[in-house]
């Protein structure tokens, strides 16, 4: 039984990876923080397996040892929340996920699959579906550290050591540590509690969209297929048809969800990233790698979860679901210092 490390495993999509892993029989060892711990519990994730609570800028090789493969998924995880304080999106995004390839690669550790995204293809015209091969235009902290990261990370890749890359579409759906500051999950909890929504802007930028289940099918893809295949790699995660326009997106929420008024304002966004997204890589060198959601299929799990578990404004605008809340109000309650430390 292969020992695969998830870091960040109490996360929105690390919560889905553990269970996962465990259903299909490997063991399991999960390395995080825990900033969102029983106070961001949707529902409650899987155990069964090992815990180990550490900032990921003190992770140890002995942390580490045993492990076939590690899914570094830990990080600040949006935008912003690295818009908080940008050397820490650094520090942690970027530094500590390199210091971490290099401990795991000292370990022995045989498949290093790092957690990138989509948003470092930045802006681009939408009239073009980009692959792989794309040029990098980060516009946000966030983003640039994924840059970084991969950049750093690419040249420690040996034939021992394999490297791949996973740039995840932005992400949605129900998870045990739920967000509700993703688009289709902020569109759905507007739409359950105000009974609308409302776009200001024009709504014509593009987005990539995966199930955060999905892209922990791509995870488990990269750990079955030969090194020789996955080794200093990149993958887009999605599906060609899952790029949508954000007014696409409302409109698919409002037919979806009975009463839901659609509101499209025409001015121009404060969001100037717009990309399109091709992913027949993942398609072709990954076979085992089958997404199970599309976003019509995403927005009703959505709003059946929300349904059933009472969300309201209240709720829905709270620090359980919104990370960078989370985030302040540890701050401010001095439970974790300025540099993110636990106090």
């Amino acid at each position: 039984m292969k020992k695969i490390i998830v870091t960040g495993h109490s996360g929105f999509i690390g919560s889905l990876l553990t269970q996962l892993l465990l259903k299909q029989g490997y063991e399991v060892v999960g390395i995080d923080t825990k900033y969102f711990d029983k106070d961001c519990e949707f529902f409650a994730p899987n155990e069964g397996f090992k815990e180990i609570k550490k900032d990921m800028r003190h992770v140890t090789e002995k942390d580490i040892e045993g492990a076939y493969a590690i899914c570094h998924l830990a990080a600040l995880s949006n935008d912003p929340m690295g818009d908080l304080d940008e050397q820490l999106t650094y520090d942690i995004n970027h530094l500590a996920s390199v210091k971490i390839a290099n401990i795991a690669k000292k370990a022995g550790v045989e498949k290093f699959i790092y957690s990138s995204s989509c948003s470092l293809y930045g802006i681009a015209d939408g009239d073009h579906a980009l692959d792989e091969t794309a040029d990098f235009n980060p516009v946000t902290a966030y983003a640039k550290s994924k840059v970084y990261s991969e950049k750093d990370i690419l040249p420690l890749a040996t034939d021992s050591f394999s490297v791949t890359f996973l740039r995840n579409s932005t992400a949605y759906g129900i998870s045990p540590k739920l967000r509700s500051d993703l688009v289709v999950n902020n569109l759905v909890g507007w739409a359950v509690t105000t009974g609308q929504i409302k776009i200001m802007s024009d709504g014509s930028p593009w987005r990539p969209l995966v199930h955060a289940e999905d892209i922990a099918r791509a995870f488990i893809a990269v750990i079955e297929a030969p090194k020789q295949v996955v080794n200093r790699k990149s993958y887009n995660v999605g599906q060609c048809s899952e790029n949508y326009q954000i007014k696409d997106i409302a409109n698919l929420v409002g037919e979806v969800i009975p009463g839901c008024k659609v509101i499209i304002t025409g001015e121009h966004g404060s969001d100037s990233r717009s990309y399109r997204v091709n992913f027949d890589l993942i398609a072709k060198e990954l076979p085992n790698f089958k997404p199970q959601w599309n976003l019509k299929k995403g927005i009703e799990e959505v709003y059946q979860a929300y349904l059933k578990y009472g969300m309201d404004d209240v709720k829905f605008n709270s620090k359980s679901f919104i990370r960078l809340k989370e985030l302040q109000y540890l701050i401010a309650n001095k439970k974790i210092d300025s540099d993110l430390f636990w106090s």
